[in-house]
């Protein structure tokens, strides 16, 4: 790292860096015990305040190493390269220094309450940023008091207030304009937040599922609520008992638990229909198991769960078992209905566990319940002729320019006529 040269630095601004240096070596050693609890406090104060006055001065600093391209002579791409390198900062580090140096040589009223200690770097780094986001056709003068409102703002503010009160800045000192950038910042968020919308789940095959999601801020708010909710002590003494043990405060463990407790009570007839079937979980158990026995029971996705956990379900959420058949719905429809029942497309579901074309793995949810023979053939709206059939091979069923093979086991072949 370089240093002063021993005939000293030249310039005042060089030897007050040096004496500042020098004072804080003579009391490197020193001890404080002896400080009472009000010198402890004042100095604490005054010595953060000097932090930021330095803060500024290496920041003057740093814009004149810039500007004379201190570094070049030595290869170095840039100063702040040379700066971190010779100082062993990070890039980062350096390039925000230089950023915010930046920033203080155009807001000058920022940079004077910086040198003088009565802003503190984070503060200034949050003002100038509010500053350089002012739309352009706000003039000097707006500016100037824009400045000077978030300047007065810091004394009894600390870097978060002043960033949510920097949002606001428009609105104080041009309230229609405000209310326009506002609307327009609002606006480019929530498209923003619509664009990085993700849900990625994945199975570990040992009884978890693990996921991330990124939703809007908005969506985010009301999970959270609901989870609140369901996790919030008044809430798991009804569902545990007066005597259960229960934190105050929601854990990730009980907020794990609200959001599977979300998921089992949703009213699956508000879920959208996929192949005319909604979102409804289908659990396959016997008679024995729902009667008490632990054989496990079957979802419709081919998983697995413990009968326990099955028939828990099937009294407390908006599930299917397939043993009950519902309400004893009605599955044979005959030539009375054109079109499968709901009850009937879980039953195709249940027997032959997605579309039945030879090499299709599309999933039940998906499919389409299909005639076989055609309806306009005489075949019945029942499970001895409803065939699940994904779209693509719904479709082939129709174009007579394929043929269709029916083979062992169910599976249907198409194969294109020549």
């Amino acid at each position: 790292m370089k240093t002063f040269t021993d005939d000293g630095p030249r310039h005042a601004t060089s030897r007050a860096v040096r004496d500042v240096g020098e004072r804080i070596t003579d009391v490197a050693e020193a001890p404080v015990w002896s400080m009472t609890a009000d010198e402890a406090g004042a100095t604490l104060v005054e010595l953060t305040r000097q932090i930021a006055r330095l803060t500024e001065l290496e920041g003057r600093i740093a814009m004149q190493a810039a500007a004379v391209e201190v570094g070049a002579s030595v290869g170095a791409t840039s100063t702040q390269a040379w700066w971190a390198n010779q100082t062993g900062q990070t890039h980062r580090s350096t390039a925000a220094k230089l950023h915010l140096a930046d920033a203080l040589g155009r807001w000058h009223v920022v940079r004077q309450a910086l040198c003088s200690g009565a802003l503190l770097t984070e503060q200034a780094q949050v003002i100038t940023r509010a500053l350089d986001d002012l739309p352009d056709d706000v003039d000097a003068e707006t500016r100037v008091l824009a400045e000077k409102h978030l300047v007065d703002l810091a004394g009894d503010h600390d870097a978060v207030d002043l960033r949510r009160l920097g949002r606001g800045l428009l609105d104080v000192i041009d309230p229609a304009a405000g209310e326009e950038e506002e609307r327009r910042r609002l606006d480019e968020e929530e498209r923003r937040a619509r664009q990085r919308m993700r849900l990625t789940m994945s199975d570990d095959g040992h009884g978890s599922c693990h996921g991330r999601f990124t939703i809007p801020a908005a969506q985010g708010s009301m999970l959270k609520k609901m989870l609140q909710g369901l996790a919030a002590p008044k809430h798991q003494t009804a569902v545990h008992g007066v005597g259960a043990t229960i934190e105050r405060k929601p854990s990730p463990e009980r907020l794990g638990a609200a959001l599977c407790e979300l998921i089992e009570r949703y009213p699956t007839d508000r879920l959208p229909n996929a192949g005319g079937v909604n979102a409804t979980v289908v659990i396959t158990m016997d008679m024995a198991t729902l009667l008490g026995a632990e054989k496990a029971a079957t979802l419709d996705t081919g998983d697995k769960i413990t009968a326990s956990q099955a028939r828990r379900l099937a009294c407390e959420a908006g599930i299917i078992p397939a043993v009950l058949g519902g309400k004893s719905q009605v599955l044979d429809l005959g030539r009375t209905r054109r079109y499968f029942s709901k009850a009937q497309h879980l039953a195709l579901a249940i027997q032959q566990g997605g579309c039945t074309a030879q090499g299709c793995d599309w999933p039940p949810s998906m499919c389409h319940a299909h005639h076989d023979p055609f309806w306009a053939h005489g075949g019945n709206t029942d499970l001895k002729d409803g065939r699940l059939l994904c779209p693509r091979h719904h479709a082939r069923a129709h174009d007579p320019t394929f043929t269709t093979t029916k083979l062992p086991g169910g599976k249907v072949a198409f194969t294109r006529r020549t």
